[in-house]
């Protein structure tokens, strides 16, 4: 798979995670973009191009499922996967009501963060499946 074409929007507040984040993903060769803020993510130029976001939840001013109140307002349905030090099931039960299917709890190793960005690519470059033989 090909993921050079891909943006990978990473949103965290915290700097050193920021761009430990980045530079682990582009050491991967993905094209990655780094927002400090949920503000500073709904403001970014190539939002509407994003591949994946890579979203953190606790962050001031805006917590990560406010963000993604605010994506769906707008119409940009993105793949997320949510980072978290507070992995507790009311928060996987509120992040899945909101259509989250990925909630990494950090702190994150870099293979499962990889991992799961390719997984949410490699589905979205999976063509629809066929509807041969299926009864009408």
């Amino acid at each position: 798979m090909d993921t050079a074409d891909d943006l990978i929007l990473v949103v965290d507040d915290d700097l050193a995670v920021r761009e430990s984040l980045k530079f682990s993903l582009e050491l991967e060769g993905l094209t990655v973009q780094a927002c400090a803020s949920g503000a500073e993510l709904l403001d970014h130029p190539a939002l509407t191009r994003a591949s994946c976001l890579v979203l953190d939840y606790k962050m001031p001013g805006m917590d990560g499922l406010e963000v993604l109140d605010r994506l769906a307002s707008r119409g940009l349905p993105l793949p997320v996967i949510i980072v978290t030090g507070y992995a507790v099931a009311p928060l996987r039960r509120r992040a899945a009501a909101k259509g989250v299917r990925f909630l990494l709890e950090k702190p994150l190793s870099d293979s499962t963060l990889l991992d799961t960005i390719r997984g949410v690519l490699s589905r979205r470059a999976s063509p629809p499946p066929s509807d041969q033989g299926v009864a009408t």
